[in-house]
């Protein structure tokens, strides 16, 4: 965390969005490599040579049979990495400490809830319940993708 907070401090870029922007690319990319090369790895080759004998080109087979069948596989990504971005915590600690206008939620929450500690408990309650709305709408609206997308593959 440190020399990361050295770098980016070094560009000038401490306590902007910038500073959560880039670490977040730097985390989630590797991620997504990773997930989405595994999920077309486990696509049968059967499926790829029946486009080719149809005749159909690499943008083709690409844009045509690999990404309607990537769907839930991308929607599965997308929600983790917004599971992960929502949550970030500590980046936003060490990155964005002054700036209140780019903090994230729970970084706001926990300041609004260490300025009012014991005075009104029902208020922070009501705030860490703001704070995971948004989650638990996008699990509730996702669910059946993200399942799919989480079980794509675990058996043939």
């Amino acid at each position: 965390m440190l020399p990361l907070y050295q770098m980016l401090a070094g560009w000038g870029l401490v306590d902007t969005y910038w500073a959560l922007i880039l670490p977040q690319i730097g985390l989630s990319v590797p991620l997504g490599v990773f997930w989405m090369r595994s999920f077309f790895a486990s696509v049968p080759g059967e499926l790829l040579e029946a486009a080719r004998i149809d005749g159909a080109s690499r943008f083709r087979i690409l844009r045509s049979v690999l990404t309607p069948v990537a769907l839930p596989a991308v929607a599965t990504l997308a929600t983790i990495l917004f599971l992960f971005t929502w949550n970030e915590f500590l980046l936003a600690l060490v990155l964005v400490p002054q700036n209140e206008a780019v903090q994230t939620a729970p970084l706001s929450l926990s300041f609004f809830s260490g300025a009012q500690r014991g005075a009104q408990p029902d208020v922070t309650a009501a705030a860490a319940v703001l704070v995971a709305l948004p989650i638990v709408v996008a699990y509730v609206l996702l669910q059946r993708r993200l399942i799919t997308g989480l079980t794509e593959g675990a058996v043939k």
